[in-house]
């Protein structure tokens, strides 16, 4: 009797069948049957609030990774000190994000809002920070700053700031704010617009004389044209790259301004590794203005960013210019040190630019998150003058 390959494997095929699905039936049964210890099911654990602020102080705080493109923010406060406004208390707040659109290897957007208030009666109100689309096709710097500063002024040019005898207390309220929307127009290359808007108002002062015949309160609107090159590689904390800024603004009379005049402006920065932990950065910055400048809208000497330690605005005139070299050395985990030299000057033309001002200092750094520092800089001056000022992240 012959028989077909049929008749054999197919009752084969269906035995087998047949034994997988009783064996999945009684395994699922002898599952069903295993009791299920539910004390031993985790649950989520709450932290106390020290272990909270441990947390937030850590480097990435409360962050799962800076590679994503999960915000940030991070508030800071504490006292301070400085010549101008004496000891005051300083809130900050920063935060970091990408916008729509950008990957993880490009530059985190930025954003600083800070409020300071001091024993000498100064506020301070500042916004500023920096956005960056897709790629970098555009940037936008954008800056504002409003204040009431008690402050002292010796009048306008180089031999007024020199004599003491011209001190004069000066009670003003000031605004300025300033939006740069640049375009890409090759690597690391962007140019485009900007609008400026600056108001100054001061009380009498007892040397109404030192203002030569100026109005106490001025005003000026301001458009023009930047051009950018930036190669940093953290504009916020810069260990390598080059950075140059070029502006020019007009302050025309049909724009309402009772002074018109017309400013150019620049600032080269390049900053290079020199040994483990250890960065050289430089800077040369200058301000020129031609026409009928205010009192307020001269180029002043001295501020928390360059010439730190000079009384801001003791020096005023229509043109300044100023360099400083910084080292920035690393010291153990998140502590390190400045120590910086600089110098520069106040000048009205070019037969008075003949004085040097000095300027040397040294700073501690405390690094709040990663590539991001807060600063404490001690600055001194000619003559024994000095500040101390505290912020976050580089002074240029």
């Amino acid at each position: 009797m012959r028989l077909s390959w049929k008749k054999i494997v197919v009752p084969l095929l269906l035995l087998f069948f047949t034994e997988i699905k009783g064996q999945a039936l009684a395994n699922s049964m002898i599952v069903d049957t295993i009791p299920v210890d539910t004390s031993r099911v985790e649950k989520p654990v709450k932290k106390s609030l020290i272990k909270k602020l441990i947390t937030y102080l850590s480097l990435d705080g409360d962050q799962e990774s800076k590679k994503s493109n999960k915000p940030s923010i991070s508030l800071l406060g504490g006292p301070f000190y400085n010549t101008d406004s004496k000891f005051g208390v300083a809130v900050m707040g920063v935060s970091t994000f990408r916008l729509k659109g950008c990957d993880t290897t490009e530059q985190f957007s930025n954003a600083q809002l800070s409020f300071s208030l001091s024993t000498a009666k100064f506020w301070s109100l500042v916004f500023k920070g920096n956005l960056f689309t897709p790629r970098e096709a555009v940037r936008v710097n954008y800056w504002a700053d409003l204040s009431y500063e008690p402050s002292y002024f010796w009048g306008i040019g180089y031999d007024n700031g020199h004599n003491d005898q011209n001190k004069t207390m000066q009670h003003k309220h000031y605004l300025i704010a300033k939006v740069e929307g640049l375009f890409r127009v090759a690597r690391g290359l962007h140019m485009g617009p900007t609008v400026l808007f600056n108001f100054n108002r001061s009380d009498n002062i007892a040397r109404p004389w030192l203002l030569e015949g100026q109005a106490l309160t001025t005003y000026n609107y301001g458009v023009g044209a930047v051009l950018e090159y930036d190669s940093r590689d953290l504009i916020t904390d810069a260990h390598k790259g080059v950075y140059f800024h070029l502006g020019q603004l007009f302050r025309p009379k049909f724009l309402w301004n009772r002074y018109a005049f017309s400013t150019t402006e620049f600032q080269a920065c390049y900053y290079h590794p020199v040994w483990k932990g250890g960065i050289v950065a430089s800077e040369v910055m200058g301000q020129f203005n031609y026409g009928n400048p205010s009192w307020g809208m001269m180029a002043q000497v001295g501020d928390s960013y360059h010439m730190r330690g000079y009384y801001r605005g003791r020096y005023r005139d229509k043109h300044m210019l100023n360099f400083q070299v910084e080292l920035r050395q690393h010291l153990w985990h998140r502590h390190g040190i400045t120590l910086w030299l600089g110098g520069g000057t106040a000048f009205h033309n070019q037969s008075t630019f003949k004085h040097f001002l000095p300027n040397w200092g040294i700073g501690y750094r405390f690094a709040f998150r990663r590539r991001m520092n807060v600063r404490l800089d001690i600055g001194w001056a000619k003559g024994g003058e000095s500040g101390i000022i505290f912020g976050i992240n580089e002074a240029f």
